[in-house]
């Protein structure tokens, strides 16, 4: 009967050891795995420098008439000036668009002796007219738009923006980047399973960051949750991220 028993407990122990040591392996491809099959996550990051290829440049230039017709005639005038200007800087006549005429009618208040209010009358009109030139040459209207101050001199009441800075080929240069990101993702990844002496399995989860573009070497500029998108620089930086999620065994 003693013996009975005895074999009964071994039996009870042994099957206690076999699920000690299940429990055991489990706990470990858990730990490998991560809670909850997390798995393994990295991000990595991929950056270029480059070039715009095009350059914008915008502008207004305003006149004023006792009636439309007399202002019309002026801003004509203005206009040729302007024409000349980009002519003689070898502007062609396809990277320059004029857009319409905008007036405005002014008015002038006016008051009695007292100082009270006592109605407004005509005081002419104004006519501007707004411009763009664009070329793929981006040294010549970075050029003209710094020395339009000629215009000034000419007479030509101007009003000039910044010129903006683009890149014709910027979907080439996400898929390279998205390319070089993952790739460095999946790098570290690699790195931390082997260091933690396991192997990367399958692929779970993979997510793209935003797209930034900056100023080259500019320490002030930073990005933003919903990207960035410079044209103030000639010369910019491009960067995206991406993150990976593995299983690892």
């Amino acid at each position: 009967m003693k013996e009975y028993k005895s074999i009964i407990i071994a039996c009870i122990a042994g099957i206690c050891a076999i699920i000690c040591v299940l429990i055991g392996v489990n706990g470990i491809k858990e730990a490998k795995l991560g809670k909850s099959g997390e798995g393994l996550s990295a991000t990595g990051s991929a950056s270029v420098d480059f070039e715009s290829d095009l350059a914008v440049w915008r502008g207004s230039f305003s006149v004023r008439g006792d009636t439309s017709k007399a202002a019309y005639r002026e801003l004509e005038k203005n206009a040729n000036i302007v024409k000349k200007y980009f002519e003689q800087n070898d502007v062609t006549a396809d990277e320059q668009t004029f857009y319409s005429v905008y007036i405005r009618e002014l008015t002038k208040e006016n008051y009695n002796e007292e100082g009270d209010y006592i109605g407004s009358e005509s005081d002419g009109y104004e006519l501007t007219q707004s411009f763009a030139v664009s070329s793929y040459d981006v040294n010549k209207i970075t050029t003209i738009s710094n020395e339009c101050t000629q215009l000034i001199d000419s007479g030509v009441e101007i009003i000039s923006s910044s010129p903006e800075y683009y890149y014709t080929n910027l979907d080439e240069l996400k898929l390279q980047l998205i390319e070089e990101a993952t790739q460095n993702a999946k790098e570290r990844i690699d790195i931390m399973a082997e260091n933690a002496g396991c192997r990367t399995g399958d692929l779970l989860s993979a997510s793209l960051g935003v797209f930034q573009i900056t100023g080259a070497y500019s320490s002030t500029e930073g990005y933003s949750y919903g990207g960035t998108f410079n044209t103030s620089s000639k010369d910019k930086t491009a960067s995206i991220t991406v993150r990976l999620n593995y299983t690892v065994e």
